[in-house]
């Protein structure tokens, strides 16, 4: 694992762990360890079998696998709704998620994600819980997910599917966390960036919805050939077996027909559309509708 751990007792799970005095590495690296101290703070402050009791009160999980898998015309679009970014800062003043999330809907969006990290992106569980009040459409819980707590807490907060990064877990953990996923009845996009990661996600059992990001999350570079470049790596029995999704990028129509001319069937957009005044004819323009 290149991304390392501060807590000791991530030893036992396979990670290297960073001594006290070391600085991070990478923006990456800056925010897992934030995520450890986060989590920890979540347990004190709340009994994980608290949260998995709200579950009961929570509305049953939306099919976001099945609303991506059937929309075959053009690639389906996950509208990302993020305040911010590490790398450029504040991309909309004026952040409503509600207001935002309808537009997204209005617009043909097929699923939308949510960030919920507070620190680095400006995002929260509690944005994740008001858009699911006023959409129908399935909701990503865009986490960096390093504890099943995390999850627990996204499906009552109304998630329905749940982003795992294979660049910050073990083989063994996201096996385990997609599982917990599934257990929930929600979907999992596992995400990854390298040919090493590609290759150890293909070996992990019941994954189905695979994302490339063509953001580089150590230096947060965005390259839109990534997706072409790990694409066409993959023998077509084996990329048949997946449902593709392309992250990052992404602006305008003819990216759109990149990248689905490399087998994506589904893309994550975030920053094209949410710096746009009228979000609705942004998304409206992007699908060509």
């Amino acid at each position: 694992m290149q991304v390392r751990r501060q807590s000791k007792s991530a030893i036992s799970k396979g990670y290297a762990i960073a001594a006290p005095t070391d600085t991070p590495q990478n923006i990456l690296e800056k925010i897992v360890w934030h995520k450890e101290q986060e989590v920890a703070e979540m347990y004190a402050n709340e009994s994980i079998e608290s949260v998995k009791a709200k579950l009961a009160n929570a509305s049953p999980p939306r099919d976001f696998y099945g609303s991506l898998q059937n929309f075959r015309t053009t690639p389906a679009l996950i509208a990302e709704i993020k305040k911010a970014s590490p790398s450029k800062g504040v991309f909309r003043e004026d952040f409503d998620p509600v207001a935002i999330a309808q537009a997204y809907e209005q617009g043909g969006a097929r699923c939308l994600s949510v960030l919920t990290d507070v620190k680095f992106f400006q995002g929260s569980f509690v944005n994740l819980q008001l858009v699911r009040q006023v959409v129908e459409l399935p909701l990503l819980c865009k986490e960096f997910i390093i504890d099943p707590y995390q999850i627990y807490l996204g499906r009552s907060h109304g998630a329905d599917a749940v982003l795992l990064i294979a660049a910050i877990l073990t083989n063994a953990e996201l096996a385990e966390l997609q599982a917990l996923i599934h257990q929930l009845g929600m979907t999992a996009l596992v995400e990854v960036h390298t040919q090493v990661e590609l290759d150890r996600v293909l070996q992990i059992p019941d994954v189905n919805l695979i994302g490339i990001n063509n953001r580089d999350l150590e230096t947060f570079v965005v390259e839109l050939e990534q997706t072409k470049i790990l694409m066409d790596r993959l023998d077509p029995a084996v990329s048949a077996k997946y449902l593709w999704v392309s992250e990052s990028g992404i602006f305008t129509q003819q990216d759109l027909g990149f990248v689905q001319g490399c087998g994506i069937s589904a893309v994550l957009v975030g920053e094209s559309l949410i710096k746009q005044q009228n979000i609705k004819e942004a998304v409206k323009n992007l699908l060509g509708n």
